[in-house]
């Protein structure tokens, strides 16, 4: 009981940037390094911490819109961490990285891969129309600060993947690590919940269509998720 309440206390909703990186790292002490889900924690704690900063430092045209944005987009992963500590199924988005999180053939960019595409692919779309029925705008005011959080995750991909990327890189070219991680991308994910969004805000007086477009996003987006978590021979 103690854990689920510190689960509760640690997904409560957010107050600002630093209180989603608090919440992060507080998490993220509880798990073993090599679990999966610490694995994604941590690549989402830098680049949650990476936002901030650039938030501080001005690089955001509309500071509050991109503290909305970032703080509702948080809440989403935070959810879903809170469902599975508390025995309840997670998005379905979610699901793959918290079955496979302590399967021992699946590696650790495959879990930060997992967790991005279903954060990206899922979460973001739905981030976008909770900031805007929170901040009364349409997406195209979000537009700016939607690219600038994408700009963040493009710059940090690849030292992900060549940090996670085990083995010289000649030996790259073989290992089917190389093949599954090249056959998902973050950009065409990002276009995608741009996409989802749009349609999603533009079906909000629709909410029985709205709905069935949002399970049948969830469950694409975990099978995804499922593919990118395929075991694999050392």
């Amino acid at each position: 009981m103690a854990q689920l309440e510190r689960f509760a206390e640690f997904t409560a909703p957010a107050h600002g940037v630093d209180g989603v990186v608090a919440r992060m790292r507080a998490l993220g002490a509880d798990w073993p390094p090599r679990d999966g889900v610490a694995v994604f924690n941590r690549v989402y704690l830098a680049v949650t911490e990476e936002v901030g900063r650039r938030i501080e430092g001005g690089a955001f045209p509309d500071a509050a819109a991109a503290v909305a944005l970032d703080v509702r987009f948080a809440e989403r992963y935070l959810r879903a961490v809170q469902a599975a500590a508390s025995g309840h199924r997670p998005p379905a988005c979610w699901r793959p990285l918290f079955q496979y999180r302590r399967h021992p053939g699946v590696r650790p960019l495959q879990f930060a891969l997992a967790g991005i595409n279903a954060h990206i692919g899922h979460d973001l779309a739905l981030a976008v129309v909770d900031t805007c029925r929170t901040l009364r705008c349409e997406p195209a005011d979000l537009e700016d600060e939607f690219d600038h959080v994408g700009d963040v995750l493009d710059s940090l991909e690849e030292r992900i993947r060549e940090e996670l990327m085990p083995g010289p890189d000649l030996l790259q070219v073989a290992d089917p690590l190389t093949h599954l991680a090249g056959s998902w991308s973050l950009e065409r994910a990002r276009d995608g919940a741009w996409a989802s969004a749009r349609t999603l805000w533009a079906l909000r007086d629709l909410p029985g269509v709205a709905e069935e477009f949002r399970d049948r996003l969830d469950g694409a987006v975990g099978l995804v998720g499922r593919i990118l978590l395929t075991p694999l021979p050392d």
